[in-house]
């Protein structure tokens, strides 16, 4: 008998109970967060030879432990806290909200689960990911200091800095602002502060870019071959993505981008909206590559992208059709450097399901357009999509003949 070991995981403790196949609990234990919990942990389940862990948030909080268990050779799931949720909310037993609960809640998650999501050890895409994050953090602390210091310079020079600001451009307008008083002074000694911050960020995005181009470069990844992905938009994407065959489809990995609309339809009608879920750090990755092929002419991009507006599309429905196949064309790179390295098997002559061929952005082009006049945020503010009427066959003779 299979048991699986649902675990709660906290910043300072970890509850874990033992379900069988008849999602009754079995046993329970709650260990503190440190040194000992891997070890307790194992010495607790010892009792179930075959057993199975399911981690709430295997990529979050529960990261630590899960990549612990991982491994000393166990089998670990990712169960996402929605799903465990969603199995609390409709248990009759259990509805109070308490880690015990919790944890028979996840475990019972990854028992009903169609396709648990196995916790791997970590790869190279990991370093991708931190290194990414790093970038989008330093861009934003400098987007914030070079907010502040154009609030500032606004106070001492009329209209303060027009455009960008970078630093060689403040530093010649503060050469040439005389104070008048103790405020005034007071203004361009902080601002001479904030300019300090400004130079020392730009250095450290420019080494950072630097690290994210090794680190891409020794990914091996084919995605850097698309027009408009460089190193930045490649590092987020496999970064974020990580194991890409955990997506069956390129259907699967736009949803989880966000570039695939919502299904909102009831009865007879027809709706899609725009999607709003997903990872938007991804998405905003596939925005880059998708603004950038759109500000070069000679891109095929920029032609999907004129298509769209000829057919009567806004700027921002043309942008967001154009990227739904960027992100096809990204899965259909992540996935063959997941053949060339050995991590998926071959599935005919087409590869993974939904690798086809015309599966392209920044080259192919979409038999069906990605988003339709339809969405909530059309021109029109139009949400139904109406369907054009087939026309009428003329009845037969033999119909006729029924007919009379």
């Amino acid at each position: 008998m299979t048991v699986m070991i649902g675990v709660d995981p906290h910043k300072g403790s970890h509850t874990a109970v033992a379900v069988d196949e008849k999602e009754q609990s079995l046993a329970e234990l709650t260990v503190r967060s440190g040194q000992a919990q891997l070890e307790r942990l194992l010495d607790w389940a010892g009792r179930f030879p075959q057993r199975a862990w399911a981690v709430e948030n295997a990529t979050g909080l529960g990261y630590l432990l899960a990549q612990q268990l991982v491994g000393a050779g166990e089998s670990v799931i990712d169960v996402q806290p929605k799903l465990a949720a969603r199995v609390r909310l409709l248990d009759d037993h259990a509805v109070n909200k308490n880690d015990p609960h919790d944890a028979r809640s996840v475990a019972i998650a990854a028992l009903r689960s169609r396709t648990p999501v196995e916790v791997r050890v970590e790869d190279h895409s990991a370093v991708a990911k931190l290194w990414s994050k790093r970038q989008r953090d330093l861009a934003r602390a400098r987007n914030k200091v070079a907010c502040r210091l154009h609030s500032l310079l606004c106070e001492l020079v009329a209209g303060g800095v027009p455009d960008e600001i970078y630093a060689a451009k403040v530093a010649r307008l503060l050469a040439s602002v005389r104070p008048q008083g103790a405020v005034a002074a007071a203004r361009v000694e902080l601002a001479g502060e904030l300019l300090e911050d400004l130079r020392r960020l730009d250095a450290q995005m420019k080494e950072s870019k630097k690290r994210l181009a090794a680190v891409v470069k020794a990914s091996r990844t084919s995605t850097t071959k698309l027009f408009g992905v460089g190193p930045m938009v490649a590092a987020a994407t496999i970064g974020i993505t990580g194991d890409v065959t955990r997506f069956p489809t390129r259907d699967r990995f736009a949803s989880f981008n966000g570039t695939a609309p919502i299904d909102v339809s009831s009865g007879g009608k027809k709706v899609y909206r725009l999607s709003r879920r997903g990872s938007r750090h991804l998405n905003h990755a596939i925005h880059m590559a998708a603004v950038t092929q759109i500000r070069h002419r000679h891109s095929e991009g920029r032609a999907y992208y004129d298509r769209k507006v000829a057919e009567g599309k806004g700027h921002r429905e043309a942008l967001r059709s154009l990227k739904r196949p960027i992100s096809d064309a990204l899965y259909a790179c992540m996935i063959e450097d997941a053949m060339r390295d050995g991590r998926l098997a071959p599935k005919g002559p087409g590869g993974q399901t939904g690798n086809d061929s015309v599966s392209g952005a920044a080259g192919s082009h979409p038999a069906t357009p990605a988003l339709r006049t339809s969405h909530s945020r059309a021109r029109t503010n139009t949400t139904t999509q109406r369907s054009t009427p087939k026309p009428t066959r003329a009845p037969t003779r033999k119909a006729t003949r029924r007919a009379s």
